[in-house]
């Protein structure tokens, strides 16, 4: 059973495609999500989809490592359960819902089991924020690569 339970969720200027196809593009996630200081797609289905990810992330007081096998659920929903790690356990999930053509839900849902001890003055500030910050950054990317994709007009040739 996990320790800390939380989701998330915001609007995003972005299609609902793009943000799904975004979250999946774990190459790039350390340059958009602040703790990922490394990552590495162990295995893939044969759509071509992750289906195991190992992370590196700094928690601030230790870097830790975790495998993530992921399940997906196009065109919207995706799931991961930790396989291996430095951690106790995590799962979770992300599910887009389009607003519009060009504007999505995102909510992100996770629950962790750190494992190992960290003092309650830094844990529960870590737990406050790291999902709503880690949601946003996502946002903030999704809406950076939707700003840069010129959007198909209908009728043209």
């Amino acid at each position: 059973m996990s320790e800390h339970q939380q989701s998330f969720t915001t609007s995003i200027a972005a299609p609902l495609a793009l943000c799904y196809e975004a979250i999946g593009n774990f190459d790039a996630y350390p340059q958009w999500s602040s703790p990922v200081t490394k990552i590495a797609v162990l295995d893939r289905y044969p759509d071509g989809k992750a289906r195991r990810v190992e992370f590196e992330v700094d928690m601030k007081l230790r870097t830790v490592r975790y495998v993530l096998e992921y399940t997906w659920y196009p065109p919207n929903r995706l799931t991961w359960k930790m396989t291996e790690g430095d951690l106790a356990d995590i799962e979770g999930s992300y599910e887009f819902t389009a607003e519009d053509p060009k504007r999505t839900t995102a909510t992100c849902s996770q629950a962790i089991s750190i494992g190992f001890w960290i003092p309650s003055v830094i844990l529960r500030p870590i737990q406050q924020t790291a999902l709503e910050h880690s949601v946003l950054e996502f946002k903030a990317e999704a809406e950076r690569l939707a700003a840069r994709k010129p959007t198909p007009a209908s009728g043209r040739g």
